[in-house]
């Protein structure tokens, strides 16, 4: 069989396992020359939660940053989400805290591609800068999403832009990007408030990112803190979206695309746990013990189910997102709850095989220092990401269950 392009087709298996794409095999390829390396400074750079910036910049050396930045930018193209998952798959399976980080830059470049396709002509502008920088120039860009208690505004300046202020947490290699992706709201001086994202460089004037993270896991992720303090920002540098408070179910879509992907961290560490517990188990040698068997047997129905339940949502996103002449509303719909569906059960089943394997491998795994329990620190971590949180989700899909999640109302 031949596939549109008119290459050989691959037939699907339906569990995550390989690309579906010639540009998933090639990322896939390079990645496997720094998985090793990747996997040895794990352990040490957890302990002293350091950022493994020399890592990254071997990664950057071999174009891993521009991954799914469009070739014509200087990427490697990558634009399939079940190809981008399955690449931060495989690179949690060697260090949880590098996938995190590094699925930051690869959603930026999915986003900016499909912002420079269908969005306002600033915003077509602003994306293609942004890839350049990310293609051609090797930019590590951070987005600073979370705010901590106070909204983060964009303030009109005399010279027709913006002055941006806010803090902000949890935003992963914030001390070594070199641009950032700022979420704010505007605060115009007339008109209604709008959800924006401001594009700025690491050294602009009122903006820092001290380098202090002391997480409980991904302690290799420097997901520090970002002050912005009246921070110049020009008015082509600013994406402007929709009003503040109304329900955009289109804007679903995006939101899908650009965090599905991050997913496959905690698949990766469900993965690592179960090949490190199980090859332990097979090093005792002899015949284990009929409950240490049952335990196997059951964590890999679990690590199945996992999987095969991520790669179908990633399916469904890839599918819609190539729709793009559909209903706007409908399509995003149609792409966040199956999302927020393999959210829940990678969440959930991703933290009890990591408890599982920690039982098998009995009390040495409560080591801090032991690889189980950097898992299981960092297994926790899914809880958190956005969207959606879990009482955020719960809502979503029960008022999908009941035909009423339909915009219109606010959020």
């Amino acid at each position: 069989m031949t596939d549109q392009a008119g290459g050989t087709h691959r037939a699907w298996t339906g569990d995550l396992s390989r690309p579906l794409t010639p540009e998933g095999d090639a990322l896939l390829d390079i990645l496997s020359r720094h998985l090793p390396d990747l996997a040895s400074g794990a352990t040490e750079h957890d302990r002293d939660g350091s950022f493994p910036l020399e890592a990254f910049r071997r990664l950057g050396s071999d174009g891993v940053l521009g991954a799914t930045v469009p070739r014509e930018f200087g990427g490697l193209g990558v634009s399939s989400v079940h190809d981008v998952c399955l690449a931060v798959k495989r690179i949690a399976e060697a260090d949880a805290s590098v996938a995190l980080s590094l699925h930051m830059q690869f959603s930026r470049g999915i986003t900016m591609s499909y912002e420079r396709e269908h969005g306002s002509d600033t915003g077509r502008a602003l994306a293609g800068r942004l890839l350049r920088l990310m293609g051609r120039e090797g930019a590590l860009v951070s987005g600073a999403l979370k705010d901590a208690g106070v909204t983060t505004e964009l303030a009109p300046a005399a010279d027709g832009g913006w002055r941006l202020t806010g803090r902000k947490i949890l935003v992963s290699m914030a001390p070594f990007a070199t641009h950032f992706v700022v979420a704010a709201q505007t605060r115009p001086t007339a008109g209604p408030s709008l959800l924006a994202s401001a594009f700025l460089p690491a050294d602009a004037p009122g903006l820092k990112a001290p380098d202090n993270w002391n997480g409980m896991g991904m302690r290799a992720s420097a997901s520090t803190e970002v002050v912005l303090q009246d921070c110049p920002v020009p008015a082509t540098d600013v994406f402007l979206r929709g009003p503040v408070g109304l329900r955009d179910d289109a804007a679903m879509a995006g939101r899908t695309v650009s965090s599905i992907g991050l997913l496959g961290v905690y698949a990766g560490i469900a993965q690592a746990a179960r090949d490190f517990a199980v090859a332990g188990v097979a090093r005792r040698g002899g015949q284990p013990a009929a409950a240490v068997r049952t335990l196997v047997a059951e964590i890999d129905v679990k690590l199945y189910t996992l999987r095969a339940t991520l790669a179908a949502a990633l399916t469904n996103a890839d599918h819609h997102a190539r729709r793009t002449a559909d209903d706007p509303g409908e399509r995003g719909r149609l792409m966040m709850a199956p999302f927020q569906y393999a959210k829940l059960v990678v969440n959930r089943t991703a933290a009890s095989i990591v408890e599982d394997c920690m039982t098998l491998v009995g009390g040495a795994s409560f080591n801090a220092n032991h690889p189980l329990s950097r898992h299981y620190r960092d297994v926790r971590a899914g809880w958190f990401m956005q969207p959606l949180t879990y009482a955020d989700a719960v809502d979503h899909l029960s008022a999908h269950a009941f035909g009423s999640d339909r915009a219109g109302g606010a959020t």
